[in-house]
């Protein structure tokens, strides 16, 4: 929602290809939009005071002949419907990384490098010249990846990896110069460094979400200049934080965590009372006050969970009214919908596994055909509950479909996380298979009919699942999924570049290990179940070029799997037929080689 609370902007696919459309919040006509051409990906959009809208997107072009992850930073103005690209025309890869939005939105600083071979600069842009190409606020200082700035636009600290450590540089005015405040190694568990919410203007206090020493990510005030904490604003004992949120003065209102569901803290008491009124008017498993006028005379609050896709409603706190804006799914039967469930079990090594089962409806729980569905990241994400397309889908078929949290997923602390470094094919793998295993014990699943379904780092272990272990799985199906682990690290550092592509490459190699050994690529020729491999030729994420390795190993190796390719999507899809042709095209390959009766 827009500042002035008098429209909304939303993504949407428009013609075959995506958009962000401007929608008048009291009527839902649309003002203004913005198309994007057929190969390019939507990242995020964002509003620049209440007249402009910046939109970040992405494209895979080749630079010095491999392919690299491109983005860049788009401009529409709502009154007249002009759009444009904003900074100079030649920049590096990294095109979107926006530091700060001016209060009137009539500037921004942008970081990025000039060419491939420099350091990020910071530059000041005007929105109100289409033309400007920008002001150097901050030239580029060796070992500095990552700027920040603070509530007036003045950039304050800088961070980068140099010579295996964590370089920290900080200023507390912008006529002070920058000092090295800190090196951290990568092993040091003491010294941790922290998620930059807010730096305050004119002082050295910052508001940043970090991890305490019991390993639970926190939102704390600290003394940025001497790293001291002043003060923890909000932890929960059992559960990371994921986000924190700041009032148009700075000041904390909220803090969000995930257990079974996303949860929010609300730290302001009117906020809270409304979100309680909000509850019992609509009586969902979940209601998100989500976007809305500074001056919070207009809301956007969703209403839904894991069994309902849910609806927008437009709150008008004059008048008290809660009005439907938008039905996220209004042609398909909620009553038809599954319950998914939380469920969990004790791995192999001890380790306690959580996730979800959903149940197909009308079929005893008993020797179901299962589907393990792995979620995509794999770090620092995870399932929950909530509403899912694919889940409701297979259960609609008759599966029972079980969403385990490997080890490495987020939300369950640092420790848990940390035991998915270096596991990618490994102990995470095992855990998927001990999540088969607790569903047969459970007497859920049948033991002989076991697929393994994902998208993302999903789609990489359904493949891994049928070629480490083939005794165990019927089929498999990846959608985007990751075939050759070393070459997708490469292209990972063009996106992560210096500061953090060699902590992420630790992070998934972990030490002395060949991810080769875990590489579809590499060891397709082994392939002795049913496989369906399908990508977006759009995929910024997992670039299209990872599929094609796949299928050229597979030729060379004399295997053949099933394929579907989609000319116009990326890591996901964003159109309706397209998702309905994977849909289609999962279940006839289900049909075939793990029938649900």
């Amino acid at each position: 929602m827009s500042p002035d609370g008098r429209h909304v902007a939303v993504q949407i696919r428009r013609d075959g290809v995506n958009a962000v459309n401007v929608l008048d919040s009291r009527t839902g006509k649309s003002v203004a939009g913005a198309r994007m051409s057929e190969d390019v990906e939507y990242n995020w959009h964002r509003w620049a005071g209440s007249d402009i809208v910046l939109i970040s997107a992405a494209q895979v072009k080749p630079i010095l002949g491999e392919d690299t992850r491109l983005t860049r930073l788009v401009a529409l103005k709502v009154s007249t419907g002009e759009r444009w690209f904003i900074g100079p025309k030649y920049m590096g890869p990294e095109g979107d990384d926006l530091l700060y939005v001016a209060d009137d939105g009539a500037s921004i600083l942008l970081s990025f490098q000039k060419t491939i071979y420099d350091w990020p600069s910071v530059t000041r842009i005007s929105l109100l010249d289409q033309k400007d190409s920008g002001t150097t606020v901050q030239k580029p200082v060796d070992g500095i990846w990552e700027w920040y700035a603070d509530d007036d636009g003045v950039v304050r600290m800088g961070t980068g990896w140099v010579n295996n450590k964590l370089r920290i540089s900080y200023r507390k005015t912008a006529s002070d110069r920058f000092r090295e405040i800190a090196r951290i190694s990568e092993d040091d568990e003491d010294d941790k460094f922290w998620d930059v919410t807010r730096i305050v203007a004119g002082s050295d206090e910052g508001l940043v979400l970090h991890e305490d020493d019991t390993g639970r990510r926190v939102f704390a005030q600290f003394n940025l200049s001497t790293r001291e904490l002043i003060r923890t604003i909000y932890r929960n004992p059992n559960w990371d934080l994921t986000d924190a949120w700041l009032d148009k003065d700075g000041n904390p209102y909220a803090v969000d965590f995930t257990d079974d569901r996303d949860r929010r803290v609300w730290l302001d008491p009117k906020m809270g009372a409304l979100q309680k009124q909000f509850d019992a008017a609509l009586k969902s498993d979940e209601v998100w006050i989500g976007s809305s006028a500074e001056d919070k005379s207009r809301m956007m609050v969703y209403s839904g969970g894991e069994a309902d896709p849910g609806a927008y409603y437009l709150y008008d706190s004059g008048a008290k009214q809660l009005a439907l804006f938008a039905e996220m799914r209004p042609k398909l039967p909620i009553r038809d919908l599954a319950k998914p469930r939380p469920m969990s079990f004790t791995a192999r090594d001890g380790t306690r596994i959580a996730g979800y089962i959903t149940l197909p409806r009308g079929r005893a729980a008993k020797g179901l055909p299962l589907i393990i569905m792995p979620h995509g990241g794999p770090y620092g994400v995870r399932d929950k509950l909530q509403y899912n397309d694919e889940v409701q889908f297979l259960a609609n078929r008759g599966y029972a479909v079980l969403q385990p949290n490997y080890r490495g997923s987020g939300g369950y602390g640092n420790a848990f996380s940390e035991k998915g470094n270096g596991q990618i094919g490994r102990a995470m793998q095992d855990d998927l298979d001990d999540a088969m295993d607790w569903a047969v014990k459970e007497g859920i699943g049948d033991r002989n009919r076991v697929c393994v379904i994902g998208g993302s780092y999903g789609g990489y272990a359904a493949m891994w699942a049928v070629l480490r272990n083939p005794e165990r799985y019927r089929c498999a199906a990846s959608f985007a999924g990751v075939t050759d682990w070393k070459k997708m690290l490469r292209y990972d550092a063009k996106f992560f570049s210096r500061k953090g592509a060699k902590k992420w490459n630790a992070r998934v190699a972990g030490e002395d290990f060949d991810l080769d050994t875990v590489a579809p690529t590499r060891t397709i020729g082994t392939l002795k179940r049913p496989l369906l491999v399908a990508h977006g030729k759009l995929d910024t994420n997992v670039p299209f070029n990872q599929y094609k390795m796949l299928l050229s190993a597979a030729e060379k190796a004399g295997v053949t799997f099933e394929q579907m390719v989609f000319e116009k999507q990326g890591h996901g899809f964003d159109t309706a037929a397209d998702e309905a042709r994977w849909l289609s095209g999962l279940e006839e390959f289900l049909k075939k080689h793990n029938p649900a009766d």
